[in-house]
């Protein structure tokens, strides 16, 4: 079950964290290739596309800022020239501060909407102009808990952001459904992260795992989910959020 014999997935923001158990869960379920984006090849980024040829995939990593159009475009044709198609996109490319509404400044607020929500748009965008020739594809945002339930301190431009891509995953499920397209996202709560080290620090990390009541999640834990998503399986399942959280928020 949840196999992706043959298709083709471009993960945002890829080259470590969530990101790169997501490319390397989606090669371990059969797909037949995977593109790793990231804003620049690292040793991450390479240890995460030997990771993916190790389980049988095609691995291509691209440099792309997910908020600049002619990147994003210039990402998705040569994911196209490469290996033909583009089947599943995983939006999961992401920056966060600590920062409340009197900390952030206008500048960093756009930072991290456009990171977070116009990357989203570009790259969902991108990919649905090559799904709706197709007549199929998976498009999947990885969003937060916060879209729900707002961060527990600061972080207001991310969770607006987060609750933003919930809102443009609800209409793109409509537009994309007569061309057999589903688009979904999952939420995760509490994630071991290196991006959830540098925002709660290992005190904070404590105090909040008190409050799930099956403690903190895993990468694994979330890439599992995308990969649901992106499989026939899930081929009913459109505009809905997969909530990945342990039990810390309920709805």
């Amino acid at each position: 079950m949840f196999q992706l014999d043959a298709k083709v997935a471009l993960v945002t923001g890829a080259a470590r964290g969530l990101g790169a158990s997501i490319a390397i869960a989606l090669a371990h379920a059969g797909a037949a290739a995977v593109v790793v984006n990231d804003l620049r090849e690292t040793a991450e980024s390479r240890e995460t596309c030997a990771a993916i040829e190790a389980a049988g995939a095609r691995a291509l990593f691209y440099p792309a800022d997910v908020r600049v159009e002619r990147e994003v475009d210039a990402m998705f044709e040569a994911a196209v020239l490469h290996f033909g198609r583009i089947d599943i996109l995983v939006s999961n490319a992401g920056v966060t501060r600590r920062e409340d509404i009197f900390e952030t400044t206008l500048e960093g607020w756009h930072e991290v909407l456009d990171t977070h929500l116009t990357g989203f748009f570009l790259c969902a965008r991108a990919a649905m102009f090559r799904m709706r020739e197709q007549r199929s594809g998976r498009i999947i945002v990885n969003s937060s808990v916060t879209a729900f339930r707002g961060a527990i301190r600061g972080f207001v431009h991310y969770t607006a952001a987060k609750a933003g891509q919930l809102g443009l995953v609800h209409t793109l499920a409509r537009t994309a459904a007569p061309f057999h397209i589903t688009v979904n996202a999952v939420a995760p709560g509490v994630i071991e992260t290196e991006m959830l080290r540098t925002a709660h620090g290992e005190e904070g990390i404590r105090a909040v795992a008190q409050d799930i009541p099956l403690g903190l999640g895993s990468a694994q834990d979330v890439a599992t989910s995308v990969v649901f998503l992106a499989s026939d399986e899930a081929k009913h399942i459109t505009g809905a959020t997969l909530d990945v959280n342990g039990g810390f928020y309920f709805r």
